[in-house]
C-alpha cells in the first residue's frame, strides 16, 4: 500500500462521503475549504476533480477513498448500506449486601431504642430558675427520647402510650410518661437547640467514613394552611404552611451532619457557611457539592478555609471575574467539565437523604404549633441518623460511641442550655 492509498484509507475511515444520483462520489477536501470543499470522483471513468489527478494524472487519495467506501457500503445489487452509530450509557448499579441489610432491618427497632437512649441519657438537667415549687419537671433525656421515639413509631400520641410504657419498663425513661406528653415536649422551645446539636452528635460515629458532603434544602408539609392575597387575580387563596429545612449530608452513608430550619422564604446561599461550620465540628472536610443556588464567592472561600474543595454548579451568565476561589473553580469547570461534574454530581446524594427521611418518617409534620413543627423535623433527622448507624453497624461492624464520658456531654450542651434558660 503506497502513501496515496494510506491517505485514502484515512479519509474513508474519518470522513463522510456522499454518493450523487449520477453515480459519482463527493469526497471532502482535507486542505481546502470555501467553495471547493469536496471533489467529485467517478469510479467507472477513474477520474477526480482534484489537482493531483487533473494536473499530475495520478490515481489520487480521493479515488482510493471512494473505492473503499463503495466496496464497504454498497452491495453487489446496488443497494446502499447506511451505517448508524449508537452510544449506549451503561447504568451503574451498586450491589446491596442483602444478608446484612436484612439483619439491620429486622433488629432496627430494638437497637434504635438503645442508641437513642445512649445519645440523650447524659443531657444536663434543666435549670428551674429559682422555681422549686410544684412537681419536678421531666428530665431532658426523657423528653428528647419521648419526642424522637414517637416520630420513629409514627403513631398518634394516644396510641404511642403503649410503646412509651414498654420503654419505661426496659429502663429507657426514668418514670412512666403519658403518650400525650410527647406533644407538650415538642411545643417547648427549650428543646429546639438541644435537638439541633444532637443531629451532629448522632452522625459523629461515622466521621471516619465521611469526608465529602452535599448541601441542599427541602420542605416538609403540614396540615396547617394560611391565607394570602393574589394581587394578579384579586382573590384570596389558601396555601400550606411548610417547614423549610437546610441540611448537610454525607455522600457515602447519607447521614445528616448539620441542619438549619429557618423561615420558609429564607434564601439557600446564606445557609451554606453555617452548615459547613457545624459539619466541621465533628468531621474533616474534603469536598462539598451544591447546586447553583449556592454559587457565591463567600461559599467557595469558606470551603477552602476548611481545607476542602467546593464543587458548586455555575449559572449560565457566570464569568468568573469575581476572582478568588470562585474564579479558580470556574476555570476548572470550563477546562475540565467532565471531571468537575463528576465531583459535582455527588450532590445527588443529598436528594436521596431527603427522600429516605420522608419515605420512612413522613413527608409531612403532624404538629401545628410552629415550635413543635421544627422540633418534629429535627426528630425525623435524628431518627434517620440512628438508622444509618444501625445499617453501618452491620455493614462495617462499627460500635457507635456518642460520648467519651458525662463530662464531654455536659461541656457540649452547657452553652446550648444556658442560652435558652
Amino acid at each position: 500500500m503506497n502513501a496515496r492509498e494510506e491517505r485514502g484509507l484515512i479519509i474513508a475511515a474519518t470522513c463522510r462521503l456522499n454518493r450523487l444520483s449520477n453515480g459519482t462520489w463527493l469526497v471532502p477536501s482535507q486542505t481546502r475549504g470555501g467553495d471547493i470543499a469536496a471533489y467529485q470522483v467517478n469510479l467507472e471513468a477513474k477520474t477526480c476533480t482534484c489537482p493531483d489527478h487533473v494536473e499530475g494524472g495520478f490515481t489520487c487519495k480521493h479515488y482510493f477513498a471512494a473505492s473503499i467506501v463503495h466496496k464497504r457500503d454498497i452491495l453487489p445489487d446496488g443497494t446502499i448500506v447506511e451505517t448508524k452509530t449508537m452510544t449506549i450509557t451503561e447504568k451503574k448499579v451498586y450491589k446491596q449486601d442483602w444478608p446484612k441489610y436484612n439483619a439491620a432491618q429486622a433488629t432496627e427497632k430494638r437497637r434504635f431504642r438503645v442508641l437513642l437512649h445512649e445519645l440523650c441519657r447524659r443531657l444536663p438537667l434543666r435549670d428551674r430558675a429559682g422555681n422549686t415549687s410544684g412537681q419536678n419537671p421531666h428530665l431532658p433525656s426523657d423528653a428528647v427520647f419521648t419526642m424522637a421515639y414517637k416520630v420513629y413509631c409514627g403513631l398518634s400520641a394516644r396510641r404511642f402510650s403503649t410503646d412509651l410504657l414498654e420503654a419505661h419498663e426496659m429502663g429507657f425513661v426514668s418514670k412512666p410518661i403519658p403518650g400525650m406528653k410527647a406533644t407538650t415536649f415538642a411545643e417547648d422551645a427549650y428543646y429546639t437547640p438541644i435537638l439541633r446539636e444532637l443531629v451532629g452528635y448522632s452522625a459523629r460515629p461515622l466521621r471516619a467514613l465521611e469526608r465529602d458532603f452535599a448541601i441542599d434544602s427541602s420542605g416538609f408539609g403540614s396540615t396547617k394552611y394560611e391565607k394570602w392575597y393574589d394581587h394578579k387575580y384579586g382573590i384570596t387563596r389558601n396555601r400550606c404552611v411548610w417547614v423549610k429545612t437546610h441540611i448537610a449530608s454525607g455522600v457515602k452513608t447519607n447521614v445528616v451532619t448539620a441542619v438549619r430550619i429557618l423561615d420558609k422564604d429564607a434564601a439557600d446561599a446564606p445557609q451554606f457557611v453555617p452548615l459547613l461550620k457545624e459539619t466541621r465540628k465533628h468531621f474533616t472536610i474534603g469536598e462539598v457539592s451544591a447546586d447553583k443556588a449556592y454559587a457565591s464567592l463567600e461559599n467557595f472561600e469558606a470551603v477552602a478555609e476548611c481545607g476542602g474543595e467546593a464543587f458548586i454548579a455555575f449559572k449560565n451568565n457566570t464569568t468568573g471575574a469575581i476572582g478568588g476561589q470562585f474564579e479558580k473553580a470556574f476555570h476548572y469547570f470550563k477546562f475540565n467539565q467532565d471531571e468537575y461534574m463528576a465531583h459535582y454530581h455527588k450532590r445527588s446524594n443529598v436528594e436521596s437523604t431527603f427522600s429516605a427521611i420522608k419515605r420512612k418518617f413522613g413527608a409531612d409534620v403532624v404538629s401545628k404549633a410552629p415550635t413543635a413543627m421544627v422540633n418534629e423535623v429535627l426528630c425525623k433527622i435524628i431518627c434517620h441518623n440512628l438508622t444509618c448507624l444501625i445499617q453501618e453497624q452491620e455493614s462495617l461492624g462499627i460500635v457507635p460511641v456518642f460520648w467519651k464520658d458525662e463530662q464531654e456531654c455536659r461541656k457540649a450542651f452547657e452553652p446550648v442550655v444556658g442560652s435558652v434558660c
